[in-house]
């Protein structure tokens, strides 16, 4: 069975990372093959949203160390550059919006994919571990980036250094992630919100992406003017025209995506 499920439907891509038996720990066919599907969908018109998930009780608990250990064992030099790197790359430079649906525990590089996503929603019953200190690691694929810019430069220091357990509902509180549902409404609200962003103006979207992901680097007088840039685009989308349309004629708008 492959390590990675793909579904399509109502224009959204549902990526399931499928070694349920591993806790969907991370070894190099499934990181692989996981850049595939996201360059998939980045060339699919018919995708407007991606949503991305775990199979069984976990969301994905890291690198199997399998890997990394015994004959022949992978560098991390390589898990980086060719694994992770991209996946995060990728993510954050696709042109449409991506959900992490946390099911479970994500912890290690597991954890850090899933908050490089767009939105993140978790089951009332998943953790977030920064689990790489306990192996005498530091915390990779994106973490020391996107981290501190979720929880704050104390906070996340703490969750990476001891290794914190953190809950569902604490992750929330600290806005580590958007929100969290009981486990019997997760999958349904978590689709919800995908099918509902399948059908809003997604060139927005990835325009709105491009402009937080600048954020990071820029001072303000340069996000004002990539705002100005970007907007200007937007203005010239069939969405916004759809939108303006629907509003005046009081209806609900069509949006293509285009």
């Amino acid at each position: 069975m492959s390590s990675i499920l793909y579904e399509l439907k109502n224009q959204v891509a549902f990526i399931t990372l499928n070694r349920p038996e591993k806790f969907n720990s991370f070894n190099r066919e499934m990181a692989l093959l996981l850049q595939q599907h996201l360059d998939a969908c980045e060339k699919d018109d018919d995708v407007r949203c991606v949503f991305l998930t775990g199979a069984g009780k976990a969301f994905c608990a890291g690198q199997d160390l399998g890997e990394v250990t015994g004959e022949n064992p992978a560098s991390f030099a390589v898990i980086l550059k060719e694994h992770y790197n991209p996946i995060v790359r990728k993510i954050r430079n696709l042109s449409k919006p991506v959900i992490a649906a946390v099911n479970g525990v994500a912890a290690g590089a597991g954890a850090n994919i899933a908050l490089c996503c767009d939105i993140v929603v978790a089951a009332d019953q998943a953790s977030f571990i920064q689990a790489f200190s306990k192996i005498g690691l530091i915390p990779d694929s994106g973490g020391t980036f996107f981290l501190p810019r979720l929880i704050g430069f104390q906070k996340a220091s703490a969750v990476m250094m001891l290794g914190d357990k953190v809950g569902a509902a604490e992750a929330e509180k600290m806005g580590m992630i958007y929100k969290y549902f009981s486990a019997e409404a997760f999958e349904e609200e978590a689709k919800k919100i995908a099918f509902t962003m399948a059908a809003m103006p997604t060139q927005a979207f990835m325009l709105t992406k491009q402009a937080l992901n600048d954020s990071m680097n820029h001072t303000l007088e340069q996000q004002l003017q990539l705002e100005d840039e970007l907007q200007w685009k937007a203005a010239h989308t069939d969405d916004y025209n759809e939108g303006v349309q629907a509003f005046m004629e009081k209806r609900k708008p069509n949006f293509s995506g285009k």
